[in-house]
């Protein structure tokens, strides 16, 4: 199968039309299980562009409780998710999406937990196969997806992020711990942002053959500890900004874009002030303009087959697929929208992070 390039998706978001953009009702779960995304043709990606390097962050959900047998049954009993099974019935492997996940809490060393090709692996999943393959079809250049997450953080607390008020970090010159103990605002932050940069600095380890890279967008799953703790709610709106606009800038990746999901259990109108913050920053129907064409609220209700956040929906893999998918596509809408128009008018995406920061070596 021809591969589809970057600044000509537009089959592909033709294919998947089923899925709007933006904070949008993604379709429900069952429309979810038929969308088409192509089996991937076993082929290596154009090494002779950058890395596409999109980055997920959260916390549980975006690590993954999804059950990988759940899954297995849902693929090869009931026929869903077809593009994970090859034509033996085995699962699939991209060679041309790197499949990477680090995790570290709070400022200490961080442990790599994933360094391979995009396949199904492992016990349980998150939304990294569902988003991975859109993009990895979607895209002509090598395709990285690195997860730096861990579970049981608060955006207004742990993931606290620069310029937000009562931020108490600083990457340029880490704080240590004392023995492991201490923790500060935004000391969550401070360790997802450096064990994704030190993966990036060591890129060929990570996507072997590489030698450049270009940061092309976030994912963000969170928001389940907020929920429960009234101030942090409050804030989250005001944080969920700021986290944006620091991501950005501490991976020197000014146009990344950046799409975010909603939690299963919340509904439109149901008052949640996390889920209203996930809604107003929705770059088409959201309340900031300069997110317009660069950030997009997944609305995830429709895609969750039951549960909630906290309790990882159950395990249910088709959730974290389901999910995963819609996110996925959602950024490749993003990125036709970057490319469309004059190339003048164009902005260039991502930019390699050119960072100074010592490295910290996984335990």
């Amino acid at each position: 199968m021809k591969r589809t390039k970057l600044l000509g998706i537009g089959c592909i978001v033709a294919a998947m039309a089923i899925w709007g953009s933006g904070a949008w009702a993604a379709g429900s779960a069952a429309a979810g299980a038929k969308q088409d995304i192509p089996k991937p043709d076993g082929k290596p990606a154009n090494m002779t562009k950058p890395v596409q390097v999109f980055i997920l962050l959260g916390q549980s959900n975006m690590v993954g409780a999804g059950k990988t047998a759940g899954l297995e049954a849902a693929a090869k009993q009931n026929k869903k998710y077809p593009y994970l099974l090859d034509e033996a019935g085995n699962w699939t492997v991209r060679h041309d999406v790197r499949n990477v996940r680090v995790m570290c809490s709070g400022a200490g060393p961080w442990k790599m937990y994933q360094n391979e090709w995009m396949t199904v692996s492992g016990k349980t999943i998150g939304p990294e196969l569902g988003l991975g393959h859109p993009l990895g079809n979607a895209i002509e250049a090598p395709v990285m997806i690195l997860k730096s997450c861990i579970g049981n953080r608060a955006l207004s607390w742990d993931l606290l992020p620069p310029g937000a008020e009562g931020y108490a970090g600083n990457l340029k010159t880490p704080r240590k711990p004392k023995e492991g103990t201490e923790w500060y605002a935004g000391v969550q932050y401070d360790g997802d942002v450096r064990a994704a940069l030190d993966v990036l600095a060591d890129l060929k380890t990570y996507y072997p053959g590489a030698t450049k890279y270009e940061v092309a967008g976030f994912f963000f799953w969170q928001g389940e500890k907020d929920c429960g703790n009234a101030a942090w709610a409050d804030a989250y709106e005001k944080n969920l900004v700021q986290f944006i606009k620091a991501l950005r800038k501490d991976f020197e990746a000014p146009n990344a874009k950046f799409v975010l999901a909603t939690l299963g259990e919340h509904t439109k109108g149901c008052g949640n002030k996390v889920f209203d913050a996930h809604l107003a920053v929705d770059g088409k129907d959201g309340k900031y303009p300069e997110f317009k064409g660069n950030v997009a609220t997944v609305y995830s209700n429709p895609l969750s087959m039951g549960g909630s956040g906290n309790g990882h929906y159950g395990g249910n893999a088709e959730t974290y697929m389901n999910v995963g998918e819609a996110m996925g596509k959602a950024m490749a809408e993003l990125l036709q929208d970057t490319t469309a128009g004059p190339k003048d008018k164009a902005p260039k995406l991502g930019g390699a992070p050119r960072r100074t920061l010592t490295p910290r070596k996984p335990r």
